[in-house]
């Protein structure tokens, strides 16, 4: 299954639905549409997960350094609704579920755009990636542990490959 995220604004709520699945590569393009939204000032996201087959750790990253954001700036929520029972294990499993409500049902997403894939570089991604499992660390410090080698190795990626596309 070809994997995309939708996504669309629904009065406050801005929609992000996600098919297939929810990797490292396409989180660099949530990443900058949900930073661009903020900016604009959105404050309620949700993220509709039915058509969602699998996520990765770096996705899931993404979403807690959204929801770390919202709760920096003191308003605004992240939601994620037709949660399936593998992904929520995974989020709960990382203690996201602490950080932004989760539930099995909820209102079907309106009508979304597809995000462009955006084309990151091999440099641009590994800081994706950091970013994203330092946001699971700052949401749950028992994260440290279980991300630890990833954090070491994207950190001396990073340093011994510093102008590397």
């Amino acid at each position: 299954m070809e994997s995309s995220i939708q996504v669309g604004v629904c009065g406050p709520a801005v929609w992000v639905r996600v098919e297939g699945k929810g990797s490292f590569l396409n989180s660099g393009n949530f990443k900058q549409f949900a930073r661009e939204m903020v900016d604009r000032g959105y404050r309620e996201f949700v993220v509709d997960l039915v058509d969602c087959m699998m996520m990765d750790s770096t996705f899931m990253g993404t979403m807690a350094g959204l929801a770390l954001r919202l709760k920096e700036l003191g308003q605004g929520h992240l939601r994620v609704v037709h949660c399936g029972e593998r992904s929520r294990q995974l989020l709960s499993g990382l203690g996201l579920d602490q950080l932004f409500q989760i539930s099995s049902n909820g209102a079907r997403s309106p009508e979304c755009d597809a995000l462009a894939p955006a084309t990151l570089g091999k440099r641009e991604q590994a800081k994706e990636m950091l970013a994203a499992h330092e946001a699971l660390c700052e949401a749950a410090p028992e994260n440290l542990l279980r991300f630890k080698d990833v954090l070491d190795y994207l950190k001396h990626d990073l340093h011994d490959n510093p102008v590397k596309k």
